[in-house]
């Protein structure tokens, strides 16, 4: 278990997985693969999904409550707990949602518009990952900055979920949900009292329930996830983060990895690759690298003059790099996006492989020599007595 809550395990398994899915969707068996996961389980009339869509709206809901629970931290108890502490990495968080867009819209605006959100996303395990592998002697300053930086990448995300990609909403399932959501926030007050495995079956009964409820009026079922992240009482919230971690790291975002890259490479006539991946292959690692960088430098220069930046621009190159892996949410958006158009889903969801695989080389040589150059720094600093 503590292999899968490390920072280099998971992302590389994540790696793996999604290189599983496309070598399996192109093989012999590829058809077979693609028409299972189309298949559908459930009970017809209440709740019936294809397993890619369980993999996606139910085990990736699971995903975002762990996310949502290290948002709740942040925010209250950790980096983020004051608006002078979130103002550098927000300012650098904006800069890395509005130049993809605008390098997404410059690409792939005339014809595929609606695929803008995809490339706005952080990968934070293959971020933290990297950084854990090539990372050796950089400042605690640039992990704390990424991290923040991609926990608001992950706000804003949950945001277009939510807002961009939820139609025709039932307003009485959202209400009913609201309701669940209470007694899920009010059974997490008494988890450290008596009669503890009934209360947390009375919460696993509430949390499904919400999740259901949530899936019934239109908004997108992993929102539920984030909802019920962000209303459980913080200690006992971080304690069941701890225990979902393996699971989460091990079997949901493998599993989703798989599934999301399960694209068939399209044969490609005289047109070629359509926009829409080009928009996201170059969006991911050149959006994302020009917009926290600059707006990270920005960023460094607010406060009392003359105070020294906290991170050199070749630090702010490095971790703008690492932004452009972008992986697990910009799967799903993709898959969101593109819903009504598979062909360019399928396009879409290589660019942001293409554009991860190129952000994650950009980062290892960065983040490599950086953490060479602070080594090298720290062993030829004179010592103090």
């Amino acid at each position: 278990m503590s292999l899968l809550r490390s920072d280099r395990f998971p992302a590389l398994l994540l790696l793996l997985a999604a290189a599983a899915g496309l070598l399996v969707a192109n093989s012999p068996i590829g058809e077979e693969a693609l028409a299972l996961k189309d298949l559908h389980v459930g009970v017809p009339g209440i709740l019936d999904l294809s397993i890619g869509h369980w993999i996606a709206d139910a085990l990736l809901a699971v995903f975002f409550f762990v996310v949502a629970v290290e948002l709740q931290y942040e925010l209250t108890s950790g980096e983020l707990n004051s608006a002078r502490r979130a103002l550098q990495p927000a300012i650098a968080a904006a800069g890395g949602v509005v130049a993809p867009i605008v390098v997404y819209l410059a690409i792939a605006g005339g014809s595929s518009p609606q695929g803008w959100p995809i490339p706005t996303a952080t990968d934070i395990a293959f971020a933290l990952g990297v950084l854990a592998v090539f990372g050796r002697g950089l400042p605690s300053a640039l992990r704390v900055f990424l991290l923040a930086l991609a926990i608001l990448d992950d706000i804003v995300g949950i945001v277009f979920i939510a807002v961009l990609f939820t139609s025709d909403v039932d307003l009485l399932p959202l209400a009913l949900a609201l309701v669940t959501l209470v007694v899920f926030r009010l059974l997490s007050r008494m988890l450290d009292g008596r009669g503890r495995r009934l209360v947390i079956a009375g919460m696993i009964v509430a949390g499904v329930a919400t999740w259901w409820l949530v899936h019934a009026s239109g908004v997108h079922a992993t929102i539920a996830g984030v909802a019920l992240g962000l209303v459980m009482l913080q200690q006992p919230a971080l304690r069941t983060r701890h225990v979902l971690e393996p699971w989460v790291n091990g079997i949901v975002l493998p599993l989703f990895a798989f599934s999301a890259a399960l694209v068939a490479i399209p044969q490609l006539g005289g047109s070629g690759l359509a926009p829409a991946f080009w928009g996201v292959a170059v969006a991911l690692p050149v959006g994302k690298l020009v917009g926290i960088t600059v707006a990270g430098w920005i960023s460094q220069r607010v406060g009392p003059r003359g105070a020294a930046p906290a991170l050199s621009l070749a630090d702010l190159l490095a971790a703008g790099a690492l932004g452009g892996i972008g992986f697990t949410v910009s799967l799903l958006l993709s898959e969101l996006a593109f819903a009504e158009a598979p062909g360019i889903r399928d396009q879409a969801t290589l660019g942001v492989l293409f554009g991860s695989l190129v952000s994650l080389a950009l980062a290892v040589g960065l983040v490599s020599w950086r953490a060479w150059h602070h080594r090298r720094r720290t062993a030829t600093a004179p010592v103090t007595t």
